[in-house]
């Protein structure tokens, strides 16, 4: 990432993210699509409805990780080969902790939660048997994504993408088998994710304990090094208080959208399906800009890091909002994949074209917050969504919510949060220098 055509590393290393993440979310499109097909909009709205509350709780130690990754980028780009070895052994062991408490949090939590966002009753017992599932798997999960963090921080993201291939096709084949022919319940799909996890997991350890390279895993040196550890706290905690702010939000979100019944989250939730594939192309270049920030910092090229980060807004910003245009046209036949019942589609075509057309400023905001991340400046993200997409969100739905019974509101707060935070970021990365630091706070 420090050397060569910027353009060619950013987008080389951005593709096999893309294809990556494109398997990645076959995890949950696969359980949606096969759920509903086969078990009815009960039971999609119980899966659907799953994404916020798995990234309430998973999203803070994701958030850590991100940090970690950013600690490992920098001692790489700066050729501090023990650094980073101390550094990513911390990792793993920070990795396990997490994975044995959201086991255990998980399982316990997710009745509760659910009960709080308004699930309905009549979706309540598959929802709770579907997360206590998911969530028993939670190390393979905290684990794979520990794994894929250290890969990618030292630039190679294609054996993640081999990875991801057959994990996820393992978890396509196990949720037809499991539902369409043994006949089993919603609860099938969560232990095909779950088996789906721990070998994408596996096979990442595999890599890093095999390889010659500086990057080598030693499971006999897995522990806490104090210094290296408090590096990836001080880089990783605004990320994890991030990830849980907007889930939180999203969470208020979801159970306004329970409200309005099954039919509206099992059609918002097949949306939500779809965005997460259209946005796939704008997660991989915010991903490869965190990793070429983080490498040409710590290696002290501030101007090759300033274009790399102008080329990766411009790509993304476009990218989004030529998907958007084609989610806006595409809509009904997109969410009818998942359950074509009218009420479904109407719902999640409303949410669709209220939302597509402003992808652009969803993609500046995550391109922003990735270039400050990699930068090592991840509380300025916080601050930001905290206000932009936390307590103005929530502010929002109160208000109207008290005015207006409509789900629409629902619909609008996502692009209203998205401009306003554009524009905190389009101030501060313009205004402030956001390219120095590292040296002097390691």
């Amino acid at each position: 990432m420090t050397e060569g055509p910027i353009w060619q590393k950013i987008v080389f290393f951005a593709m096999p993210l893309f294809l990556g993440n494109t398997f990645q979310q076959l995890y949950n499109a696969a359980d949606s699509l096969i759920v509903g097909n086969f078990l009815g909009s009960s039971a999609l709205a119980a899966v659907s409805s799953s994404g916020n509350l798995i990234f309430l709780m998973v999203g803070f130690f994701n958030g850590i990780a991100m940090g970690a990754g950013v600690v490992i980028a920098r001692f790489f780009g700066a050729k501090d080969y023990d650094s980073m070895s101390r550094s990513i052994h911390t990792t793993i062991a920070f990795g396990l902790v997490a994975g044995v408490l959201l086991t255990i949090l998980g399982t316990w939590l997710a009745p509760i939660m659910l009960d709080l966002m308004g699930t309905p009753e009549k979706v309540m017992p598959q929802s709770i048997e579907y997360f206590r599932i998911y969530f028993i798997g939670s190390l393979g999960l905290v684990m794979y994504n520990i794994f894929v963090g250290i890969l990618q921080a030292i630039g190679d993201s294609k054996h993640p993408l081999y990875y991801l291939i057959i994990s996820s096709l393992i978890n396509v084949v196990l949720d037809l088998f499991f539902i369409a022919v043994l006949g089993m319940g919603v609860g099938s799909a969560a232990i095909a994710t779950i088996i789906a996890q721990f070998v994408s997991a596996l096979l990442c350890l595999h890599r890093l304990t095999r390889t010659d390279d500086v990057y080598k895993v030693n499971l006999r040196e897995v522990r806490f090094h104090k210094e290296e550890f408090k590096l990836i706290i001080d880089y990783g905690l605004p990320s994890g208080f991030q990830n849980s702010i907007i889930a939180i939000a999203n969470v208020v979100v979801q159970s306004n959208i329970n409200f309005f019944g099954e039919n509206a989250m099992a059609g918002c939730g097949a949306f939500s399906r779809i965005e997460g594939f259209a946005f796939l192309p704008i997660s991989s270049f915010t991903m490869a800009l965190t990793t070429f920030v983080g490498q040409n910092l710590g290696a002290e090229n501030y101007e090759r890091t300033k274009k790399g980060a102008k080329f990766g807004m411009i790509c993304s910003v476009i990218l989004a909002e030529v998907i958007g245009i084609l989610v806006f046209i595409f809509a009904p036949v997109l969410i009818a994949l998942f359950n074509n019942e009218p009420e479904v589609v109407a719902f999640g075509t409303d949410r669709a074209r209220t939302a597509s057309l402003f992808f652009c400023l969803l993609a500046y905001s995550h391109c922003i917050s990735a270039i400050l991340r990699g930068a090592g400046k991840s509380f300025v993200p916080m601050i930001v969504m905290m206000i932009c997409w936390c307590l103005i969100r929530v502010s929002f739905l109160t208000i109207m919510g008290y005015f207006f019974e409509s789900i629409v509101s629902v619909y609008w707060v996502y692009p209203l949060t998205w401009g306003l935070s554009s524009l905190c970021f389009f101030v501060y990365y313009h205004k402030v220098d956001w390219m120095h630091g590292f040296k002097k706070e390691a």
